[in-house]
């Protein structure tokens, strides 16, 4: 990783001309997301959990998915992101090791996420999460993008909760700030106007658009883990419509053998 695919991956980062980004989960994915356009791959940690047979939420190994982003910064030529969980460890000292061995593997970028899977509350404490923050920002140095993850809506808070903790992680070094589970464009407005660092959203059916999303000042625009999602449910159609009706509709539309074998060579 140099400097120069750092910067690179910052500058992406423009309120009003947002980031856009379909998470990728293997090597495929990411090559398909490049293929597309994107200037960035960024990898959802639920969607890379499932596919080496794991749940998402603390149960992934961190040396399975640190392997997971070297293959993926490997195969393609714009930086990578890496969702890194709540950073793959119990405390501050955990989690700045998990980073330095994603830099060592080539990121550009990750997110880490402040819901606690294993206590007693749905939310880690403000004071540390921000511990966590911090640690990852010394053990990266200056370069890595640390998107620091607002799990609030997910966990039944408000707006005030969520601009007090977006507060606290850019205030203990975290780059950006990524806030899923409103779709609100007065809640969108206010977290882009209040944050204090590009703020990034999570996207899906239901969601303002991209356009009205970059009105509302929104510097990144991800999808998570619905497009693995959406590809998982394929699988199901696809295998439901042979045993009951004989039929194979649903494999319309698919990626060809021949396409991916050349994506992959």
């Amino acid at each position: 990783m140099t400097i120069d695919k750092y910067a690179a991956f910052r500058a992406l980062h423009q309120p009003g001309t947002p980031l856009l980004l379909a998470n990728a989960w293997d090597v495929a994915t990411a090559r398909l997301a490049e293929q597309a356009g994107s200037a960035a791959v960024a990898t959802t940690s639920a969607g890379v959990a499932w596919s080496l047979g794991a749940a998402d939420g603390g149960v992934l190994d961190r040396d399975r998915a640190v392997a997971l982003v070297t293959r993926v910064v490997g195969a393609v030529a714009v930086p990578v992101t890496a969702d890194i969980e709540g950073g793959f460890a119990d405390d501050a000292a955990g989690v700045a090791e998990t980073i330095r061995l994603v830099v060592a593997a080539g990121a550009a970028g990750v997110n880490l996420e402040d819901s606690d899977r294993v206590g007693p509350a749905p939310l880690l404490p403000v004071d540390e999460a921000a511990r966590r923050i911090a640690a990852a920002r010394d053990a990266a140095g200056a370069g890595l993008f640390i998107n620091a993850r607002v799990d609030t809506f997910l966990r039944g808070g408000d707006v005030a909760d969520a601009l007090t903790r977006a507060r606290a992680y850019v205030a203990a070094g975290a780059d950006g700030v990524f806030v899923p589970g409103t779709a609100d464009p007065a809640v969108i407005a206010e977290l882009a106007a209040g944050v204090g660092a590009p703020l990034n959203i999570l996207a899906g059916p239901g969601s303002p658009t991209v356009a009205e999303l970059a009105a509302l000042g929104v510097a990144r625009v991800s999808l998570g883990s619905s497009v693995a999602e959406a590809a998982y449910a394929v699988m199901r159609r696809a295998a439901e419509e042979l045993l009951a009706k004989g039929t194979y509709d649903t494999l319309a539309g698919a990626v060809s053998y021949g396409e991916l074998n050349r994506l992959l060579a």
